[in-house]
C-alpha cells in the first residue's frame, strides 16, 4: 500500500509543484489581470493628515498638489442620512465634543480642533486653516476624477447604499475602491455596488497567505483588486492597537517573516491586485516598504512621500 502511495504520489506532487511553480510567475495563463486606471504609488491616508487637518477639504488639495495617486477616506452617516468624511463617529478626538455624528444633524456638526495629533505619528500635530467636516458628495463634486478609498466604518445597510448611489450618480465607480477589514460589511458593499473594486478583508488576506504557502494560491481567482496591509516594523514603534514591548516586538517579528514575501506580492501585482503599505511617516519606512516590490504607500504627510519617490524613481524592470 504505502509503495503504491509512494509510486503515484510523487509524481502528482511534482506535477502539483510544477504546475504551481508555473502559474505563480505567469497567472496570465490562467486568471485574467485586475485593471485599475492608476497605479497607486502615493496614496494619502485621510488625506494627508500629517499635514492638513484629516479628512478636510483642504488636505485632499493639498495632498492632490504632492501628485497623490489616491486618497484615503472614511465615511459615516448622520443623524439627517447625509454622508459626511470623518475617521470617527464619536467627535471628542476630534472635535472635543462628545457626541456621535450618527445622533446629530448634518448642520449642527462641530469643527476640528485647531490642531490634531497624528495617530500614526503621536506626538505631532496638524494644523490647516479648514476645520469643517466636509460631506462625501462635496468630496466627489470637486475632485471628479480623483481615485479615492472609501473606508465604511460601521456595519450601517442605509450608509452603504447611499454611499453606492452616490458614486453611481458621479459615475465614478471604476475609480471608487470600497475599504472595510470586515467581511460581512465588504459583502454588502459589493452588493450595492458590484463595479466597485474592493480590498482583502482582514479574514481574506490571512486566507490567501495560507494558500500561497501550501502552493495553491496560483489556482484560486481572486475578485479583490487591492491588499492594504500594515508594515510590520511599525507595530512595535508607532500607533498600532497592540501594545508596545516583548509581546508587540514578538508579533512584529512574526508578522514580518510570514508576509512580507516578495514572490507573494509580486504574484498578486502580475494578477494586477495593487498592495498598499500603511501607515507610513518615515523615508526609513518608505523604503523598506518598496524594497518588498510593494505598489505603493499610504502616508500622512504627502509632501514627504512626494520628496522620496522624486528622488527614488521606480525601476522599468520592476
Amino acid at each position: 500500500m504505502g509503495y503504491h502511495l509512494l509510486f503515484f504520489g510523487l509524481p502528482a506532487f511534482g506535477i502539483y509543484a510544477l504546475a504551481s511553480h508555473c502559474l505563480r510567475k505567469k497567472p496570465h495563463l490562467l486568471h485574467k489581470r485586475h485593471r485599475f486606471p492608476v497605479q497607486c504609488r502615493h496614496v494619502s491616508h485621510r488625506g494627508g493628515s500629517g499635514e492638513r487637518i484629516e479628512n478636510t477639504m483642504e488636505a485632499f488639495r493639498h495632498a492632490l498638489n504632492q501628485g497623490t495617486n489616491l486618497l484615503e477616506i472614511d465615511c459615516h452617516m448622520t443623524k439627517d442620512g447625509v454622508v459626511v468624511v470623518s475617521h470617527d463617529n464619536n467627535l471628542e478626538r476630534q472635535t472635543g465634543y462628545n457626541i456621535e455624528i450618527s445622533e446629530t444633524n448634518y448642520e449642527d456638526l462641530p469643527h476640528y480642533k485647531n490642531s490634531l495629533e497624528v495617530t500614526f505619528s503621536p506626538g505631532c500635530f496638524s494644523h490647516g486653516r479648514d476645520h469643517r467636516i466636509p460631506s462625501l458628495e462635496e468630496v466627489f463634486q470637486e475632485f471628479p476624477g480623483v481615485p479615492i478609498n472609501i473606508e465604511i466604518k460601521e456595519d450601517n445597510d442605509e450608509l452603504i447604499q447611499k454611499v453606492a448611489d452616490l458614486v453611481r450618480y458621479y459615475n465614478r465607480s471604476h475609480i471608487s475602491i470600497w475599504a472595510s477589514f470586515e467581511g460581512e460589511v465588504l459583502k454588502k458593499c459589493c452588493t450595492a455596488n458590484k463595479d466597485m473594486p474592493y480590498i482583502f478583508s482582514l479574514n481574506r488576506g490571512i486566507t490567501v497567505l495560507l494558500l500561497y504557502y501550501v502552493g495553491l494560491l496560483p489556482f484560486v481567482p481572486l475578485k479583490e483588486s487591492f491588499l492594504e496591509f500594515v508594515l510590520p516594523s511599525i507595530m512595535n514603534r508607532t500607533y498600532f492597537p497592540v501594545k508596545k514591548g516583548f509581546y508587540g516586538a514578538l508579533l512584529a517579528k512574526f508578522a514580518h517573516k510570514m508576509t512580507m514575501r516578495k514572490k507573494l506580492f509580486k504574484h498578486l501585482e502580475d494578477r494586477g491586485i495593487q498592495i498598499l503599505l500603511w501607515v507610513l511617516n518615515e523615508d526609513k519606512d518608505f523604503e523598506e516598504a518598496f524594497s518588498y516590490g510593494v505598489t505603493g504607500v499610504m502616508t500622512d504627510y504627502p509632501t514627504l512621500l512626494r520628496k522620496y519617490l522624486d528622488s527614488h524613481p521606480p525601476l522599468l524592470n520592476k
